[in-house]
């Protein structure tokens, strides 16, 4: 390593954005120690560490000195770190030093220089003491950077429920729902909005939390209204404590098997049987004529049947409703007859050659444990000569349950199929 190795490794830091991850900073700290410990040759020590420096030396000297392999020269180029915002993240990750007077130092240094310091720069450092939290002594600094939010003003808090690193974001969020700060109405929103399953949750909770009676029951709508799940899921059980269980019967046919549950569950609470009110509507479905057709089923509502009914006495709604006009219904209604263990082989192959690539997948799963039952050969053509991607992709899976030589000679022929997924897919089962 020739001689000016300490200057390249201060360009790199120069050249380190603002408002870069925390991966960044201890990447940086890896990478200094290994260039300067492993390199070709080390490099002569900065005159200025660790004794009286003879001039001040640059932020990006005292950033490669923070990280370098000798303790002396950390815990000296911290004298240089406070006063210098674009250190503070090196001073975080020496918190958790193995050298005891650097550690001391370290977090001597970021305790003056907490106060006062810009919302957003107080989210960098600490989204880098959560990340090196794990370490051996490396909890000091999510201590101390953790308590200082719980303690601090409202505004800071507020500002760390946008900052780009998901795990300050959390604790931001339950910092925030700790303390109060956050109104039901704003949690509700959140909760409904925010694309990250744990602060969902830590919001949708802490809403069902306020609520009391049907005074409170608005704070619900968005929760209910919300494209995830778990998130409507939390808005219909709290539906029953808000004095609106009857509204969780919309919510019987409802995509999401969690919120189908929830509703039963609610409905329940207050005398309703679920039951009833799917075989209701799939009777609906199955139609005066008993072809399937009519238009009058919820789309998952024979899945929801298939979950809390009797196989006895629902399966034959659910074998008429394969051949509903709808795929979702058709695809559903497979869905529950394995559910309730009652797949016959032969009235669901066809269902492999139906123009819904749900259908198609439902009814692949559903055949999978009697893929043997299925001739190999007609598979072979569904598979090779299928005229959807679905269609193919489906046989595809069944005859790799079975294996053989139909199976090879179907993934040799769409290792070349002009659909990317299937001919992935064909590429992978071969090995090529």
């Amino acid at each position: 390593m020739p001689t000016s190795a300490f200057d390249v490794l201060a360009d790199r830091f120069a050249r380190i954005p603002e408002g870069v991850g925390a991966g960044a900073w201890t990447d940086f700290d890896e990478d200094v120690r290994a260039e300067l410990r492993w390199g070709r040759s080390v490099p002569p020590a900065p005159t200025w560490f660790p004794g009286a420096p003879d001039r001040r030396p640059t932020t990006a000297e005292t950033a490669v000195a923070l990280c370098g392999p000798d303790g002396r020269t950390r815990e000296a180029a911290l004298s240089f770190a406070g006063g210098s915002p674009g250190l503070l993240p090196l001073v975080v990750v020496r918190c958790a030093d193995w050298a005891g007077p650097v550690r001391e130092r370290a977090r001597s240094v970021l305790r003056a220089e907490l106060p006062g310091l810009p919302h957003g720069a107080f989210g960098d450092l600490l989204a880098v003491a959560l990340l090196i939290a794990g370490r051996l002594r490396g909890d000091a600094a999510r201590t101390l950077l953790t308590g200082t939010l719980r303690e601090g003003p409202e505004s800071r808090v507020a500002a760390l429920l946008g900052h780009g690193d998901r795990g300050v974001r959390r604790l931001a969020h339950r910092i925030g729902v700790e303390r109060g700060l956050l109104s039901p109405v704003r949690l509700a929103e959140i909760a409904a909005t925010d694309p990250d399953a744990v602060v969902q949750d830590l919001c949708a909770n802490a809403v069902l939390a306020t609520v009391r009676d049907a005074a409170d029951g608005a704070v619900l709508d968005p929760l209910l209204r919300s494209r995830q799940g778990r998130v409507r899921a939390a808005g219909v059980t709290g539906l029953r404590r808000a004095g609106r269980a009857a509204e969780a019967e919309a919510f019987l046919h409802d995509r999401s098997a969690p919120v189908r549950a929830c509703a039963r569950w609610v409905l329940r609470q207050t005398g309703t049987e679920p039951l009833p009110l799917y075989r209701a509507v799939c009777a609906a479905g199955v139609g005066a004529a008993g072809a399937g057709t009519a238009a009058g089923v919820p789309d998952d509502a024979p899945l929801g049947l298939a979950e809390c009914g009797d196989r006895a006495v629902d399966v034959p709604a659910l074998w008429t409703l394969i051949g509903h006009e709808r795929p979702r219904v058709r695809a559903s209604a497979v869905a529950g007859l394995r559910r309730l263990d009652a797949v016959r082989v032969e009235p669901l192959v066809p269902l492999l050659d139906d123009g819904s690539a749900r259908v198609v997948r439902e009814a692949a799963t559903a055949l999978l444990p009697w893929a043997d039952r299925i001739p190999a050969d007609a598979l072979l053509r569904r598979a090779t000569a299928g005229p959807a991607p679905h269609v193919r992709k489906g046989a595809l899976r069944l005859l790799a349950e079975t294996g053989g030589a139909a199976f090879r000679e179907a993934a040799r022929v769409l290792s070349d199929d002009p659909d990317p997924k299937l001919r992935a897919l064909a590429r992978r089962a071969t090995g090529a």
